[in-house]
C-alpha cells in the first residue's frame, strides 16, 4: 500500500469515526482527561459494549488514542483521550482535506450544535452568537483566524472532567473557512 493509499485510507476511518453524534461528546469527554469506556457509558448513558464499539472507532480513525491501562476488578481497562494539540499537528502534517471530507465534519458539528441546545440553560447569562459572510483583507482574516484557534486550543487545554466542582458545561462550536468570490449569482 502506498503512502497516499494509506493517507486515503486514515482519512475515510477518520471521517466514519466522526459520523455518529456519540463519538463527538465523547471526543469532548476525553478532552479534559483520560477516561475508561465505563466511566464514558457512565457519562453519556450508554452500555459498556456500545462505549467501547464508538471508542474502537475513534481510535481506528485516529482521532483518540490510549493513555494507558489500569487493573479494574481483575481486567484491564483502558483508558482514552483525545489530544488537540496532537489532532491539529497531525492535520497540518496531512495537508489540507478534500470539500467532501470538511463538508461531511461540518454537517456532523451542525447535528451536534442542534443536540447540544436541547440542554442549553438560556436564563443562565448571555449568550455568544455570531454569523457573517463578511469581505476582509488577507492579512486580517488569517490573524483573527490565528487568535480563535489559539483559543479553542486554550478552551480544549483548560478543560476539566465532567461534574468537577466548580465547573460549568459549556458549548463551543466555530467554523471559519474563505468563500468563493462568486457566491453564485453572478456578478451585477
Amino acid at each position: 500500500m502506498s503512502l497516499g493509499d494509506e493517507r486515503a485510507a486514515e482519512e475515510k476511518a477518520a471521517l466514519r469515526a466522526m459520523a455518529h453524534p456519540v463519538r463527538l461528546q465523547m471526543m469532548s469527554l476525553l478532552t479534559a482527561a483520560p477516561m475508561t469506556a465505563a466511566e464514558i457509558a457512565r457519562e453519556l448513558g450508554l452500555t459498556h459494549a456500545n462505549a467501547s464499539y464508538h471508542l474502537r472507532n475513534l481510535l481506528a480513525g485516529g482521532l483518540i488514542e490510549v493513555d494507558g491501562e489500569e487493573k479494574i476488578r481483575g481486567g484491564v481497562a483502558k483508558r482514552y483521550r483525545y489530544d488537540v494539540g496532537r489532532d491539529h499537528e497531525r492535520q497540518r502534517r496531512r495537508g489540507p482535506k478534500t470539500d467532501q471530507q470538511v463538508r461531511i465534519e461540518y454537517a456532523a458539528l451542525a447535528h451536534e450544535l442542534i443536540r447540544r441546545t436541547q440542554h442549553a440553560s438560556f436564563a443562565a447569562g448571555p449568550k455568544l452568537l455570531a454569523d457573517a459572510d463578511l469581505w476582509v483583507e488577507p492579512e486580517i482574516w488569517a490573524a483573527i483566524r490565528k487568535r480563535v484557534a489559539d483559543a479553542l486550543i486554550e478552551l480544549h487545554e483548560l478543560a476539566r472532567p465532567p461534574r468537577t466542582p466548580g465547573t460549568i458545561r459549556t458549548s463551543t462550536t466555530a467554523a471559519m473557512f474563505e468563500m468563493d468570490s462568486d457566491n453564485g449569482e453572478g456578478a451585477a
